[in-house]
């Protein structure tokens, strides 16, 4: 499936074994070796980050068109495949229920990355382009999946978490809940303590442009150490934009 071109980068689903590895060995540069990341099935020789899911899912890929390098990914999980994958990846960290009940079509996004030499600039929106074209194809309502803060010391994420606690918490029906003993509560300083200037400043980018985009966080941090991550899940209801939004939205359609 092509989902967007423009003059230096093409976007669009990985069809090969090559540009599979491709995208795996991006993520390794981004989560093993930038951030201490891990994983039982990380391909530490061939320098390739995997897990189980990466049979099941579409691999959306950013590619320079200059040099040919995969510089950005995407991994998107559709219902019908989670379940012959044996659920999301969000159910290792987060109870579903309420989401998956919906009846409504879902499609949990993961281990999004950028190459440190595009950051900051145009490739975010195209990924992002590309993305959105995929939601139109398939029809979807509901985006979901975990972002994450650098990092395991909750102390030093008190401002952002709490933040996302008392201003961006989901609505009941969509409020899912970090599982077991990995739970931390993101309640961890009153709204009326807040700095939320600091704060914000704490929220990664890619949280803080599903924010912009009437997104929302279910209930609690999940710890994942293996990861050297703090995880929040991140909901967004693609049919409650609001005027703003939607032109946002809209802006990144392909």
């Amino acid at each position: 499936m092509m989902l967007g071109k423009s003059a230096d980068f093409e976007v669009r689903l990985a069809r090969t074994d090559s540009e599979l590895h491709a995208a795996q060995r991006l993520r390794y540069d981004v989560f093993i070796s930038e951030l201490g990341g891990s994983g039982t099935l990380v391909d530490h020789e061939r320098r390739l980050e995997r897990d189980r899911y990466d049979d099941f899912v579409d691999h959306l890929v950013l590619i320079d068109k200059h040099t040919g390098e995969t510089v950005g990914v995407y991994r998107l999980l559709r219902r019908e495949m989670a379940e012959k994958a044996g659920g999301f990846y969000s159910e290792n960290e987060y109870d579903l229920g309420l989401l998956k009940q919906s009846g409504r079509e879902m499609l949990e996004l993961g281990r999004s990355c950028l190459h440190p030499d595009y950051r900051g600039g145009m490739a975010m929106h195209k990924l992002w382009a590309g993305l959105a074209a995929f939601v139109s194809a398939h029809r979807v309502e509901i985006l979901f999946g975990v972002a994450s803060f650098h990092g395991t010391d909750v102390a030093k994420l008190a401002q952002p978490l709490s933040l996302l606690h008392h201003a961006y918490l989901a609505p009941e029906k969509l409020r899912v809940r970090a599982l077991g003993d990995a739970y931390q509560s993101m309640d961890l300083i009153p709204d009326d303590d807040l700095d939320r200037r600091r704060a914000m400043v704490q929220v990664p980018s890619l949280i803080k442009a599903y924010l912009r985009l009437g997104g929302c966080v279910g209930e609690g941090a999940f710890v994942d150490h293996a990861f050297n991550t703090t995880d929040v899940c991140l909901i967004m209801d693609t049919t409650r934009l609001s005027e703003r939004q939607a032109k946002i939205y809209g802006s990144i359609a392909v």
